[in-house]
């Protein structure tokens, strides 16, 4: 009886409050969950209005040599109003040296993403190495790190300016803090495809303990997904900051001059069919056993490369298409004898007997050794500077089309998308292959519409990648939609809102843009700063072609 009288006695209003505080916190949970709800909606109804239009649009064909939707689109990387100004040197974090990796567009990727990781750390950027040589001396009156090499290829003093508000970047590290330092730079890697968390953890205690950290084969070492501005920043980099010397340039620009002086409108391909290329890949190309003996010999280089059969690695799409193949695929896809192009290549495999064949399916055939005699000497010694000007041909091409997925083609295809969806054409190799074992029980027509089938998603279009999907190079999320109106409608009812990034990625918030790391980084280091990087695996380092 007791017990039941001090039930009796719980006061009702307490109760009540209870249950009251209990609506309040589902009403304000349900509130939040619709109110994001309907943001989502909105942004997918969009979008997915959007693809559809386009999606029923392609239906009625493709334009061969020029997107229809080219002009919906333009690149859009400006700062944005919240981004603050560069941390000036003196009141930096430190010095970042960067030491790149592979060929002129491995080491594009390294630069590009050097400057961003610069940006995270709150450090000043040396100007990245390019030629893999350094020396300390032990006076330490001097540290080069071969800016030299990046002097002859890119304009440095653009690379710097154009970056100031973004980055503070110099040539060198003063010879002052140089004489100061008791150890030479501090040298470690980082793990492929890091995040800025891992750089605040792992490199930033290490930069105030040392005040020069040099982060070597910096090749893809940044994280695909980040901020919008710091994306934006990449964009900056890369499209804007990052120009060829003058020399460079200027020859590039003539090359492109006498393509359009011989023809209104050309195709740039790029071959990739050199040796080494052909061995990295593991692929068969008909050529028996002395073919098989050759790349056999010069796929030992790379230790790390599994055994791998060559039918299968057709099959599953991962082999490049012999030069004889493209011209196939060319000419099913729609383009005439009488085309023009500019072939990008290294050494062929197999020399002008490879060639014979796509020569035959386009006599105009030209390549930056025809058309530049006495202009190209000064630059045959460097790789890197002739990787350069075929890069510019390239990239002024009306059609450009890849022949592997490798690092020109990511790179240069990503810049083409920035500059409103340029034609570029990747080869579905895994559609394709099957297509070419087979023509021989097929008639032409028959050939050309399969090959039309298997090229669709593969021509450049803009809706070919979904947003948040695919390597930032290659498909760069700083590409903005112009306000869509419908041909059929003079009324632009269809018209959708202007400059929703194609690769938008939902309500991101980002620690990176609306503070400076200065201070903020240091208050997250005070656990952290007796702690080394974390070491790397042997697995985490894949081999990768460096072209």
């Amino acid at each position: 009886m007791e017990l039941q009288q001090q039930r009796r006695k719980v006061p009702r209003s307490l109760v009540c409050g209870f249950m009251l505080f209990g609506l309040g916190l589902i009403s304000l949970f349900t509130g939040h969950v619709a109110s994001d709800l309907e943001w989502y909606s909105q942004r997918l109804v969009k979008r997915s209005f959007f693809y559809s239009r386009l999606e029923g649009r392609r239906r009625e064909g493709i334009d061969i040599w020029k997107s229809k939707y080219s002009n919906l689109f333009y690149g859009c990387s400006e700062r944005g109003r919240n981004f603050p100004s560069a941390i000036r040197e003196r009141a930096s974090n430190g010095y970042l040296l960067i030491a790149t990796s592979g060929g002129l567009n491995q080491q594009r990727t390294g630069i590009t993403d050097a400057v961003v990781v610069a940006r995270i750390l709150n450090a000043t950027l040396v100007v990245p190495e390019l030629d893999h040589r350094s020396y300390w001396k032990d006076d330490r009156q001097i540290c080069c790190f071969a800016c030299s090499d990046f002097v002859n290829i890119f304009d440095i003093d653009r690379f710097i300016s154009y970056l100031a508000k973004d980055v503070t970047i110099v040539k060198r590290v003063p010879n002052k803090v140089m004489r100061s330092m008791e150890k030479p730079p501090y040298t470690m890697r980082v793990p492929r495809k890091s995040p800025p968390e891992y750089y605040l953890d792992q490199v930033l205690p290490i930069l105030l303990r040392r005040r020069v950290v040099q982060l070597t084969k910096f090749d893809y070492r940044l994280a695909s997904n980040l901020d919008e501005e710091l994306q934006k920043l990449r964009c900056r980099v890369n499209y804007h900051a990052l120009r060829f010397t003058k020399p460079i340039q200027e020859i590039g620009e003539r090359l492109v001059t006498k393509m359009r002086k011989m023809a209104k409108r050309y195709i740039a391909v790029h071959l990739r069919f050199e040796p080494d290329m052909l061995a990295f890949s593991g692929c068969y190309f008909g050529g028996g056993e002395k073919e098989r003996f050759e790349l056999g010999e010069i796929r030992k280089r790379w230790e790390t490369l599994p055994d791998l059969s060559p039918d299968g690695e057709r099959e599953r799409g991962k082999c490049p298409l012999t030069p004889h193949e493209v011209g196939l695929m060319l000419r099913a896809l729609g383009f005439a004898n009488n085309t023009y192009l500019y072939v990008a290549s290294g050494e062929i495999y197999g020399g002008e007997e490879t060639l014979r064949p796509l020569r035959e399916l386009f006599p105009n055939f030209y390549t930056k050794e025809m058309l530049a005699v006495e202009d190209l000497k000064p630059f045959l010694p460097f790789s890197s500077r002739l990787a350069a000007i075929d890069y510019i041909a390239c990239d002024e091409s009306d059609v450009f089309v890849t022949n592997n997925n490798g690092n020109m083609a990511k790179i240069l295809a990503g810049r083409r998308r920035y500059a409103g969806h340029k034609r570029t054409i990747r080869p579905n190799a895994k559609k394709l292959s099957a297509l070419f074992m087979a023509r021989d029980q097929m008639g032409w027509d028959t050939f050309s519409k399969k090959v039309k089938a298997s090229q669709r998603g593969f021509m450049g279009e803009p809706d070919e990648v979904r947003p948040g999907r695919g390597d930032f190079h290659e498909y760069p999320s700083c590409i903005c939609e112009r306000p869509f109106t419908d041909d059929e409608n003079s009324k632009g009812e269809d018209r959708l809102s202007a400059r929703i990034p194609v690769n938008f990625k939902e309500k991101v918030h980002s620690k990176y843009v609306g503070e400076n790391q200065g201070d903020k980084s240091l208050q997250r280091l005070k656990r952290s700063m007796g702690e080394e990087p974390i070491s790397l695996r042997e697995n985490e380092d894949d081999e990768i072609f460096p072209d």
